[in-house]
């Protein structure tokens, strides 16, 4: 996460309250949330009840 710039905290507030989640191929799941002016895109996977992280990035930026 670190080579992405994107923190353990931040991750964790996209997951418990993302702003839109959709589902992706291979059971794989994508969550978005907007942090600021950054849009960022967790994909993931449920495996025995808890979250395996598959990869974070930010998708774009968010023009003012």
């Amino acid at each position: 996460m670190k080579w992405r710039r994107v923190s353990e905290s931040e991750v964790v507030s996209m997951l418990d309250a993302p702003d839109r989640v959709e589902q992706s191929m291979g059971g794989r799941t994508n969550a978005y949330k907007l942090l600021g002016d950054r849009l960022l895109k967790a994909t993931y996977i449920e495996e025995k009840g808890n979250i395996v992280l598959i990869t974070v990035i930010e998708k774009e930026s968010v023009q003012r």
